[in-house]
């Protein structure tokens, strides 16, 4: 990974952090993303002390918010000339509507939609270092949660900016729901993507002991605390494959394609639809203006 430039989101906590952690390790300049200015700050200079690598670098936002995620692709194209890696991993699950900035289900709205606006923004920056570099990576970190028989009736697009849609699904439906476009969105890129030298993967980190689900309250909360820390893998481990995908030779021009444990895997029959790909794209593009 040397002399390569990694962007990840959701670096502060858990598999994000632990990846931007043995990324600097193995020597790339490494730019994390994070919502609290202060502790992602820290977090820089606490990755700088373990990894013993200068180059990190840090960008604030609140990613659910199309005009944040806008500044920071902005920003990081002033900064910097290069990305060989953009590994969207910020995510979160809100058990209670929320609207985002732009009037979208929050959980949606960072899971998803985030990762679709960030990587379009920067594609061409990622397709400029794919062509003088050899190649390019895009990672999106989904979740085994895509799978959910929750989803039997495919996206409820139309109900991301209803509170009353929200209540009729619930927020694990959504979490699911944005799991699963992570996966559509995989295949869709990859498939448009196809004649470059830039791959797209998605994978399931397992359940890691994380701050995941924390932000819940209740007994939700201290259910998915419980949970992880009886039954989570480190996140050390759950950021294996996150690493192995940003910087494994034998991955080299493998696209398109789902993975746990450092292996390919099987999504769910759902996720392989053409027709539910290009559904989200489209819905996804008049969104966010992009695309």
């Amino acid at each position: 990974m040397q002399g390569k430039r990694v962007l990840i989101t959701g670096a502060t906590n858990g598999i994000g952090k632990q990846a931007a952690l043995e990324l600097a390790r193995m020597g790339a300049a490494v730019v994390i993303v994070g919502r609290d200015e202060v502790k992602t700050r820290k977090v820089s200079l606490d990755l700088k002390a373990l990894s013993g690598n200068a180059n990190i670098d840090l960008a604030v936002g609140d990613l659910s918010s199309f005009h944040e995620v806008r500044r920071i692709a902005n920003e990081y194209r002033e900064t910097c000339g290069r990305l060989d890696v953009l590994l969207n991993n910020a995510g979160a699950m809100f058990t209670r509507f929320q609207a985002s900035a732009d009037g979208y289900e929050m959980t949606f709205a960072l899971n998803h939609f985030s990762y679709y606006l960030l990587t379009l923004l920067l594609l061409d920056l990622i397709k400029l270092t794919a062509r003088d570099h050899g190649e390019a990576r895009i990672i999106n970190v989904s979740s085994g949660a895509h799978k959910s028989g929750a989803l039997r009736q495919g996206l409820w697009l139309g109900d991301l900016r209803s509170e009353a849609g929200f209540r009729g699904t619930g927020g694990f439906a959504s979490y699911s729901a944005s799991k699963l476009a992570n996966v559509l969105f995989t295949y869709e890129l990859a498939r448009r993507l196809a004649e470059t030298d830039v791959t797209v993967n998605a994978l399931h980190p397992g359940f890691v002991n994380t701050g995941f689900g924390h932000n819940t309250g209740g007994i939700m909360s201290a259910f998915v605390k419980g949970s992880q820390k009886l039954f989570g893998r480190s996140p050390r481990k759950g950021a294996e494959t996150l690493v192995y995908l940003a910087s494994a030779p034998e991955v080299y021009g493998v696209t398109g394609k789902y993975w746990m444990d450092k292996r390919q895997s099987r999504s769910s029959e759902i996720s392989y639809g053409r027709e539910q790909q290009s559904k989200l794209w489209e819905f996804s593009a008049k969104a966010t203006g992009v695309g």
